[in-house]
């Protein structure tokens, strides 16, 4: 079995791994950050799934998905920060005016869990950020201290995960998921291009 990772590109890949259970649902496909507030609360049903669909048709796509031979199994939502909500966010600082990238969410599916994908989704969304030329890439994981992190907030990932990846900490943020403070993480892709 090989896996592997590429762009975003195919509306039904990134439906299987982060649509709505429901069509006419007005959650998830992962929007809530990378569009405004006013157009997510409004986007629902088949609305929803053609603004992801518009999205999988422009560069830089809308993240990354992990596949096992041609099974979408892993997404990452990453994109330069200044499309999206973070570019905005009180919460979440900025730690200075590089035109960095975020990498905000990520979601491996039932069945393939515990085998790495969430590894495997992180250096690939370093790699499509660094090939889109990108200077750095920022995560906010939480800062779980080891602590065990209930799986519907885990999607933001773990301090952990990103110091595995080579991101250092940047910052301390304002926001809190489940208890737990969220770090801003940084990986600077100019000295490791």
């Amino acid at each position: 079995m090989s896996m592997h990772v590429r762009a975003a590109t195919e509306f039904e890949d990134v439906a299987v791994l982060v649509g709505p259970k429901k069509p006419t649902s007005n959650v998830c496909f992962c929007l809530s950050y990378r569009i405004g507030s006013k157009e997510n609360l409004a986007l629902r049903g088949p609305a929803r799934a053609d603004r992801v669909r518009e999205l999988c048709a422009h560069e830089p796509a809308p993240g990354v998905i992990a596949y096992l031979d041609d099974e979408p199994v892993g997404w990452a939502a990453v994109h330069p920060r200044r499309d999206t909500s973070f570019a905005r966010n009180r919460l979440i600082p900025h730690v200075d005016d590089l035109d960095v990238w975020s990498l905000w969410c990520f979601r491996v599916r039932p069945g393939h869990r515990m085998q790495g994908i969430m590894h495997t989704l992180i250096d690939g969304a370093v790699e499509h950020a660094r090939r889109t030329g990108a200077p750095a890439i920022e995560g906010y994981p939480v800062d779980n201290a080891g602590e065990k992190v209930n799986l519907t907030m885990a999607y933001v990932g773990t301090r952990a995960l990103f110091e595995s990846a080579g991101f250092e900490a940047a910052a301390e943020t304002g926001s809190v998921l489940d208890g737990h403070p969220r770090v801003l993480m940084r990986l600077d892709l100019r000295e490791s291009a």
